[in-house]
């Protein structure tokens, strides 16, 4: 049976830890790149693996050394900053026909981005800590996904209503920039942890 108590604690608890995270910004640059609906679907398989992975774990995942992710997602980070700054300028007109990427091209991208960049974050840990307090894993692990799907789902929509108003080559350039930012800071946290 599921306890709304706790499924709506863990909700608020991840969705405000969640807000502010890499999530939305990815979202938001997928969002404005590709058909929504697209990048979502890969974007919520990811983040449903994500939480039955940490509800399964429960308080385990805290033992991973956070160095190590903290380096591997500031390299993933400053990479893909590097992609964004270095790319040839495309057509905006061709970037925004959703019918020129298939679904499972933009969808396993979404995923792919996700899985890898969410692993051992903190609203990943804060998931699996709340599931062994709470010992109610279907409860916890509802409020988790729908809260990673609610910040996933703000940022991809932020991102289309966004690229109507701001032309596509500023949004690229602030979000190399913000991702080049989150890599020095996850770098600078694998090096001083």
């Amino acid at each position: 049976m599921i306890s709304f108590t706790v499924t709506a604690l863990v909700f608020g608890v991840v969705f405000l830890a969640e807000l502010p995270d890499k999530t939305a910004l990815a979202g938001l640059v997928l969002g404005t790149r590709y058909r929504a609906s697209y990048v979502f679907a890969g974007v919520a398989a990811a983040f449903l693996v994500h939480v039955a992975l940490a509800v399964a774990a429960g308080s385990v995942l805290t033992l991973l050394p956070q160095q190590i992710v903290h380096a591997i997602t500031g390299v993933l980070f400053l990479g893909g900053a590097a992609v964004l700054l270095f790319k040839k300028d495309e057509d905006e007109e061709e970037v925004r026909k959703p019918e020129n990427q298939s679904f499972w091209k933009v969808a396993g991208a979404g995923f792919m981005l996700i899985l890898v960049a969410e692993f051992g974050d903190l609203t990943q840990i804060m998931t699996a800590n709340l599931a062994a307090r709470y010992d109610d894993p279907l409860s916890v692990g509802l409020g988790a996904v729908l809260a990673l799907w609610a910040v996933a789902g703000l940022g991809i929509v932020g991102g289309k209503a966004l690229m109507k108003r701001v032309p596509l080559k500023l949004i690229t350039q602030i979000a190399a920039v913000l991702m080049l930012g989150l890599g020095v800071w996850s770098l600078w946290e694998a090096v001083a942890g």
